[in-house]
Parts: C-alpha cells; sequence; structure tokens
C-alpha cells in the first residue's frame, strides 16, 4: 500500500517538475513579458466578449469559460506570487486556448472581439502564435 502511495506521489513530483521546467524554456521574456503584462486587461476583456457570443461553437464557449474558471482559481502549476515566472503556465493555457478558437472560429472572429488597439493585437498573436492578419471591428 504504502509503496503504491509513494510511487504515485514521485510520479506526480516528477510530472510538476517536468512542467515546471518546460514553462520556464518558454516563458516570455525582456519586451515580449512586459508585452505580456500590458495586454491582461485587454485579453481579459476579449475572453469575456468571445464566451458570450453566441455565434460561436458552444464547445469553443464552453472552452472560453472554462479558462476564465482556471485564470480565476488560486491554484497553478507555477505559484503567481513568484517573479516572472508565476504567470507563465497562464500565458501558455491562454495561448492554446486561443489558437484553438482561431482553429475553430477563425481569426477574424478574434479580432472583431479585440477590445484594444491594433498594436496590442499585433503583441497578442506574437505571444501565442495567432496569426497576425484579420480585420479590425469593434463590437
Amino acid at each position: 500500500m504504502w509503496d503504491v502511495l509513494i510511487a504515485v506521489g514521485a510520479g506526480l513530483l516528477a510530472t510538476w517538475l517536468a512542467l515546471l521546467i518546460a514553462l520556464l524554456l518558454v516563458r516570455p521574456k525582456g519586451a515580449l513579458l512586459a508585452e505580456a503584462v500590458r495586454l491582461l486587461p485587454d485579453l481579459v476583456r476579449l475572453l469575456r466578449r468571445l464566451a458570450a457570443d453566441e455565434s460561436l461553437p458552444r464547445n469553443v464557449r464552453i472552452r472560453l469559460a472554462a479558462l476564465m474558471v482556471y485564470l480565476a482559481l488560486p491554484i497553478d502549476l507555477i505559484p503567481d506570487f513568484l517573479p516572472v515566472i508565476g504567470y507563465a503556465d497562464d500565458a501558455i493555457v491562454v495561448a492554446f486556448t486561443l489558437r484553438s478558437v482561431v482553429r475553430r472560429a477563425g481569426i477574424d472572429v478574434v479580432r472583431a472581439h479585440w477590445p484594444g488597439t491594433d498594436d496590442g493585437f499585433a503583441a497578442l498573436a506574437r505571444l501565442t502564435g495567432l496569426p497576425p492578419h484579420g480585420r479590425h471591428q469593434h463590437s
């Protein structure tokens, strides 16, 4: 019994350490980190707008709602109070979710809901790997 618990604990610790190392390697650096922090208010508004858009497929809206719940939870892979890397796990989850939204709904939908500037959208595209083009329409 104890052998199983120790093995499970060791496996969870090894998995957490591997995720931590991966996040350290892909975290935004320098100017990209500053851009990520600057974009946060617009990003939150974007997620809310996309999740409320009933023209989007239901599974996309569910993913966006789940992302907002995840971001609101105080439990993270890396605690947010750690400087620089504390928000890396959140940034990676946001990037993967936005990429999946673009695959299902298209970049123009994300662009149409973007509440910030054109430069802010270009920065979002760089941070998340989204295509930087798309028409700009405020909703």
